[in-house]
């Protein structure tokens, strides 16, 4: 009796090591990891179009191929009002920095709250013809034409207009992938003379770029996220200038 006690208690002992082990692992593993983690992109998801036997509802009607993502891209709608949080990290040898950017739209104005590592929140409003800057809880506002700078470049992310800018010939992949949940249409370009590729995932619900990662010679150079909408949406304050000014009410 006392040897198969000895026996059960070394035996849970050893899976007690073996799980510290593991969980010590896991922890150096986590810290070592960036702090945007995207999906594998070995492996496409199953096309959400194809239903066994037949008989169910066809979510994404539409085929993608590398011929055939820009015309789908190209049919998705953004929502005319949302509020989002956009996180971009740029790495380099040696380090890396980290942008958190708050982003507003509504009748036609984008407000975005840029907030980079170790630096002060740079404000923007802007209705594509007039830009509102200021800084932190800076009262002074600059006031300038927006230019060639659109809204979405004050966002300092990519957009899905850069994927319809693609030569065809660049795409090297398309297809479905599930993102945290949301449904994407991805796309992958080969890599070019520079040693680079860019993946792009589309979200199908908003039409809006869900997540994004430039590699250089095979290193993660730059990685941005942001997969869901904040539920509440937009206010006021939103457009709304440091002197009380309201640019829209949210739609």
């Amino acid at each position: 009796m006392k040897k198969r006690k000895i026996g059960k208690f070394t035996a849970i002992g050893f899976a007690v090591l073996i799980l510290l082990v593991v969980a010590i692992l896991l922890s150096n593993g986590l810290r070592r990891s960036s702090r945007i983690v995207l999906p594998d992109t070995t492996q496409p998801e199953e096309d959400p179009s194809a239903s066994e036997g037949g008989g169910g509802t066809a979510v994404m009607p539409v085929t993608v191929t590398p011929q055939t993502v820009q015309l789908a891209i190209e049919s998705l709608h953004r929502p005319a009002s949302y509020r989002r949080t956009i996180t971009a990290e740029r790495l380099w040898s040696g380090g890396s920095g980290t942008t958190r950017t708050t982003v507003a739209v509504s009748g036609g104005w984008t407000r975005t709250d840029a907030a980079p590592d170790g630096q002060q929140v740079r404000h923007t409003l802007t209705d594509g013809q007039t830009t509102y800057i200021w800084y932190g809880s800076q009262s002074e506002v600059y006031r300038c034409a927006a230019g060639d700078i659109s809204a979405d470049e004050e966002q300092g992310i990519p957009t899905y207009e850069d994927v319809l800018a693609l030569p065809v010939s660049q795409i090297e992949k398309a297809d479905y992938r599930s993102l945290s949940g949301v449904n994407c249409i991805y796309v992958e370009t080969g890599e070019d003379d520079d040693g680079y590729v860019m993946r792009y995932w589309v979200s199908v619900d908003t039409g809006l770029l869900a997540a994004a990662e430039w590699l250089q010679n095979g290193t993660t150079i730059y990685r941005m996220g942001a997969p869901s909408l904040d539920a509440s949406g937009p206010t006021a304050a939103d457009f709304t200038l440091p002197d009380g000014t309201v640019l829209t009410e949210p739609e």
